[in-house]
């Protein structure tokens, strides 16, 4: 069974750091590996269009880059499913999306934990990528595999943050992230991600983790803004999406070339203020 980066960091209560991605092409995941800059790479399925064969192309091309593993998001439902045909595709790490009570979180564990007496999962035996189809099936790694998956919840919701000692106290729980963006249309404040109650909110998430020996994670969009969680006590973070990088090189290159070419933007398009790469 293959090595699984993320456990590795957080039994030695080192810093981690992945970065999103919403296409489920193979190359974009190889040019993560190549830059040897990431811990691991998380898919970002809750939003992406995927199939089955895509999934194990990804792990696949996790495969190469053995400095590196792989994390799916997961939607809520359904939950069971989709962590084991990801987990199953060699994706090792899985963060679950919207948990709102401890049964929520005791069935998103029971999905990645082997269905044996000490680890009372409900992840079978199957002949997957994860297990070289026919070579490990079944075997004390596979089980070890299992449980070393790094299990990951989104709290998001106003009844997550109100039941979050009781989601946190189950076993099996490794990580942590604040959604600010789902918590704060929870609160009616739709967009206003860093409104006082928000921030307040956030805040209490990660100090509650840090409390119960919960690792929480930060998603950023720039390393300038780890300094705030630094401060707090956090020490994961995940950065940038593919999508999001995408459309700032378009919106900022495009726009500074319009301003070479002295035009208007076409369609609508505002124009950059400074120009790329300045």
């Amino acid at each position: 069974m293959r090595r699984n980066r993320l456990r590795e960091l957080l039994q030695a209560d080192q810093p981690s750091v992945g970065t999103h991605i919403h296409s489920s092409w193979p190359t974009i995941i190889e040019l993560v590996g190549h830059s040897g800059m990431f811990d691991y790479v998380e898919f970002v399925g809750e939003y992406a269009p995927y199939d089955l064969y895509a999934l194990e192309n990804i792990g696949r091309a996790i495969d190469l880059f053995p400095h590196m593993s792989g994390m799916m998001k997961i939607e809520q439902e359904p939950r069971t499913y989709l962590t084991i045909r990801s987990i199953g595709s060699g994706i090792q790490n899985v963060l679950f999306a919207d948990p709102r009570t401890k049964e929520d979180v005791e069935e998103c564990v029971r999905a990645v934990k082997a269905e044996a007496p000490h680890s009372r999962g409900r992840h079978g035996v199957g002949m997957r990528r994860d297990v070289g189809f026919v070579m490990e099936p079944g075997t004390p790694a596979f089980v070890q595999a299992l449980a070393d998956a790094v299990i990951a919840l989104m709290i998001e919701k106003e009844t997550a943050v109100e039941n979050l000692e009781s989601l946190l106290s189950v076993p099996g729980v490794d990580m942590v992230q604040f959604g600010p963006a789902d918590y704060s249309m929870s609160l009616g404040l739709v967009g206003q991600f860093t409104h006082p109650r928000v921030r307040e909110a956030e805040k209490y998430v990660i100090e509650t983790a840090l409390k119960m020996g919960i690792a929480p994670r930060a998603e950023i969009s720039r390393p300038d803004e780890a300094a705030r969680y630094l401060d707090m006590g956090v020490k994961h973070f995940c950065i940038g999406t593919d999508v999001s990088v995408l459309f700032q090189w378009f919106r900022e290159a495009g726009g500074a070339m319009n301003g070479v070419l002295k035009r208007e933007a076409p369609h609508g398009g505002e124009i950059a203020k400074s120009g790329y790469g300045q």
